[in-house]
C-alpha cells in the first residue's frame, strides 16, 4: 500500500461492535471523522503506526487540532474506512496502547534526504507499507516534480534509512548506486536512448522555477515532530511560509 492511496481519504467513526444496531436492528450509519492528513512513522522508519486526521472546522470557522488514529484501528464498515469510536483508538491513549512515543515519531514523507556523507538526494515523496502490519517496504525519493517526470524516482529499501538529523532523512551512501525508474528518460534509457546533460539541466531549471513552492511546502510537512495531541497544529502556517504563499489579510471591521 502507498501513502498516496490513503492520504486525503475521508475517515468515519463507528460505534463499538455491541452498539452498531439501532432500536430496529438496522446497522447504524458511520459518522464523519475527518480526512487523512499525514502518515505517522516510527522514529526508525520501519513502520507506519497511524495517521493524523484533519477534523472539520466547527461551524466552518473554529479549527480543531488534528487527531492521531493508529493503523490497527482502521477497518472497513458499510463500504467506507472507519475507526471504532473508543478512547484507546485516539491520541495519547492510542499511543500508550501501541507502546509508542508520539513525541519521537516522524513524518518521513516530504522530508529532505541526505546521505551519511552529506550528499543531497532530494526528498522523500512516497512510502510503500503493509496495510496490516504497517511495515515499510521502501521509500520513494525524488529530486522534484520535473526531474521525477523526466528521470523517474529512486525506490529505496527501508533498510537504507539510517536516521534523522537537522531536518533531514539520513540514508546510506549506497542509495547513490540505486537506479532511477518510472520517468520518461528512464523508459528511453531502456530503449538505449541516452539522456543528455542538457535534458537533466532543463529538468533542474523546471524544478527550481516551476515547482519550488510546492517542493518547499512538501518538505516543510516532513520536518514536523510529533506531539501527543494537536500534532502538526502549526503545519498550515509553516507550509504557506515555506512555499512562499502570502497569508490571508484580516478583514477590516
Amino acid at each position: 500500500m502507498l501513502v498516496a492511496d490513503i492520504q486525503g481519504k475521508r475517515i468515519y467513526r463507528i460505534p463499538a461492535p455491541d452498539k452498531r444496531l439501532d432500536k430496529n436492528g438496522a446497522p447504524k450509519e458511520p459518522k464523519k471523522l475527518g480526512r487523512v492528513r499525514f502518515p505517522v512513522f516510527t522514529p526508525n522508519g520501519t513502520h507506519v503506526v497511524g495517521f493524523m486526521i484533519k477534523l472539520p472546522d466547527i461551524v466552518g470557522m473554529v479549527k480543531q487540532p488534528d487527531k492521531f488514529v493508529p493503523l490497527d484501528a482502521l477497518e472497513m464498515y458499510e463500504g467506507v474506512p472507519c475507526v471504532v469510536d473508543t478512547k484507546e483508538n485516539f491520541d495519547a491513549p492510542a499511543a500508550k496502547r501501541l507502546g509508542i512515543d508520539l513525541d519521537r515519531c516522524l513524518i518521513w514523507t516530504g522530508m529532505d534526504v541526505r546521505t551519511k556523507s552529506g550528499k543531497s538526494v532530494g526528498y522523500c515523496a512516497e512510502a510503500a507499507f503493509d496495510s496490516k502490519t504497517g511495515e515499510v517496504d521502501h521509500f520513494q525519493l525524488t529530486g522534484g516534480m520535473a526531474s521525477s517526470a523526466l528521470l523517474g524516482d529512486i525506490q529505496m529499501p527501508a533498510s537504507y534509512l539510517k536516521g534523522y538529523r537537522d531536518g533531514a532523512m539520513i540514508v546510506a551512501d549506497e542509495v547513490l548506486d540505486l537506479s532511477f525508474s518510472g520517468g520518461a528518460a528512464a523508459h528511453a534509457a531502456e530503449a538505449s536512448v541516452a539522456v543528455s546533460t542538457k535534458v537533466k539541466a532543463g529538468a533542474k531549471v523546471l524544478d527550481d522555477k516551476g515547482s519550488v513552492a510546492l517542493d518547499r511546502g512538501s518538505k516543510a510537512l516532513g520536518k514536523q515532530l510529533g506531539r501527543t495531541k494537536g500534532m502538526f497544529k502549526s503545519f498550515a502556517a509553516e507550509y504557506k511560509k515555506a512555499a512562499g504563499t502570502p497569508a490571508k489579510k484580516k478583514r477590516a471591521k
